[in-house]
């Protein structure tokens, strides 16, 4: 329903006199499962808004790595004049300053996702609950684990949304008697997570679960898991219900129990609030638009499973 009207919302603002507006939207190429769904939703949202709206235009650029979307930005600002930007950064730190910089000269900011490691730089900020997405995980291991049980942990790329989610994590259990056994770094990545989860199983001879904080890392690591003959040890939580993984949940795979929340769909909401606040400013769109993690278990999977989704 909160979708609903705030979808009714923008496209009665938007439907309103304006001025033209270029708006710049750099977001990290599709190196993942999120990531692909992410570039999805942001080009279906600028190819709707620049074909509804004659006076917007949009520069969609996607990066592979920090460097390039510094680069991407700078393009954007010295050759196409935007007067809004709305950017996923790749890391945190490299983006700050440049991205303070944009701010400064009076463009209007949107960050999504990965915030800056500086607060109060950006306009506005869209972004999943990432505190909650780790703490809903951490809940659901004290409720299902023993005391003593002996867990290893997959973190994302380092940025500030891989802090908050690991330390609501660590906060949930904290006191419980689990035990993290090793916590690596493996970068959202399926073939990172997989390698990370073989020196893990190298390393234990007992672990019993498993929390890779995304979807396409813990597909990695049940994918060790299985080459080691090990599914019957452990079991695994990712998170950002990519359909694959709810189907798993939804048909009671014993190695994926429950999955957590976190929509690759906040771009649009991203791309849609800033049009909003280019074409028609002094309205209140400024501020933080955070989107709650749920748990998805096998009771309610069927309501996040999207068969045509491309994630």
């Amino acid at each position: 329903m909160k979708n609903l009207i705030l979808t009714a919302a923008l496209a009665g603002a938007l439907a309103g006199p304006a001025t033209a507006q270029t708006i710049g939207v750099s977001i990290p190429a599709a190196t993942h499962g999120w990531a692909g769904a992410l570039n999805f939703h942001a080009e279906e949202t600028v190819n709707r808004l620049s074909e509804a709206h004659e006076g917007l235009d949009f520069v969609l650029t996607t990066t592979p790595d920090a460097g390039t979307q510094l680069s991407d930005l700078e393009d954007m600002i010295a050759t196409r004049g935007i007067d809004a930007l709305v950017v996923l950064p790749f890391e945190s730190e490299p983006l700050t300053g440049p991205v303070a910089r944009i701010a400064e000269s009076g463009t209007w900011v949107t960050i999504v996702d990965r915030g800056l490691a500086q607060e109060g730089i950006e306009d506005l900020y869209v972004a999943g609950d990432n505190e909650s997405f780790g703490r809903t995980a951490g809940e659901y291991f004290v409720e299902t684990l023993e005391e003593g049980a002996k867990i290893v942990v997959l973190r994302g790329i380092p940025t500030s949304i891989d802090n908050e989610r690991v330390a609501a994590f660590e906060a949930a259990i904290e006191g419980s008697g689990i035990e993290i056994l090793a916590m690596e770094h493996g970068n959202w990545n399926r073939d990172d997570s997989f390698t990370v989860m073989q020196d893990f199983l190298s390393r234990y001879d007992d672990i019993d679960a498993v929390w890779a904080a995304d979807d396409d890392m813990a597909l990695g690591a049940i994918a060790a898991i299985e080459q080691a003959g090990r599914s019957d040890a452990m079991w695994v939580v990712g998170g950002a219900g990519m359909k694959e993984m709810v189907a798993r949940v939804r048909d009671g795979d014993p190695m994926v129990p429950v999955d957590v929340t976190y929509p690759p769909a906040m771009i649009s909401t991203a791309i849609e609030m800033t049009a909003m606040a280019a074409m028609h400013q002094g309205l209140p769109v400024s501020g933080r638009f955070i989107i709650a993690s749920e748990l998805i278990t096998p009771e309610n999977a069927e309501q996040f499973y999207f068969e045509d989704s491309p994630y």
